[in-house]
């Protein structure tokens, strides 16, 4: 798992949703996480049957956040998961060990090494920097990412929070495997040349 990471907003307008997505796709973006912490069932499923067909459509894994019922429903290609979710390995064993499963861990790396005995397949930490889209404590030092690729070299590292091509350079050199986007791609006005921006860290 490398590259750019693009994590939708809270959208109700699925058109919308679906054409920014498919600009970042053709952008260079490599997974999308399906994210709306707004959204009844009804629309979330509608948006996220629409995300997977065209994600599919590009073969690129697509991975709903939080609702296992949703991604066990869709059959989806992973399920990322929160500190305030349900619990890693609660996670793993409800979708199987063929599933992506992703883990927020924050600034603290002991959460991350909890995830990865729990079967995570990645691990996620931030905010680095302050966010547009959530709101949190900007306290996740950048050297986090090289103690845990010298501790886990293996074991893939997605950063958030924040993120722009330019401060987002440095945590790729440090061993990032992953950026995780939402507004720093979907709020910009040419969505496809933000993404090849980020993508460029990656080359």
């Amino acid at each position: 798992m490398k590259g750019l990471y693009i994590v939708t907003p809270d959208w109700d307008d699925t058109a919308k949703m679906i054409d920014v997505t498919e600009k970042a796709l053709k952008g260079g973006a490599e997974i999308v996480q399906y994210r709306h912490k707004t959204a009844g069932p009804e629309l979330r499923l509608e948006q996220a049957r629409a995300l997977q067909d065209l994600c599919r459509r590009y073969g690129k894994p697509f991975i709903i956040n939080d609702y296992v019922d949703l991604c066990l429903e869709l059959d989806t290609d992973g399920i990322h998961v929160g500190g305030m979710d349900a619990p890693v390995k609660q996670v793993r064993a409800a979708v199987g060990p063929d599933k992506i499963v992703g883990a927020s861990c924050y600034g603290d790396i002991e959460l991350a090494r909890k995830a990865t005995r729990d079967g995570a397949s990645y691990v996620a930490f931030g905010g680095f920097y302050p966010s547009r889209v959530k709101k949190y404590p900007v306290t996740t030092p950048r050297t986090i990412v090289s103690d845990w690729k010298n501790e886990m070299p293996s074991m893939p590292v997605c950063v958030i929070g924040g993120m722009n091509a330019d401060n987002a350079a440095p945590l790729v050199k440090l061993g990032a495997d992953m950026v995780a986007v939402v507004s720093g791609v979907y709020f910009q006005e040419d969505p496809k040349m933000a993404a090849h921006g980020f993508v460029k860290l990656f080359k």
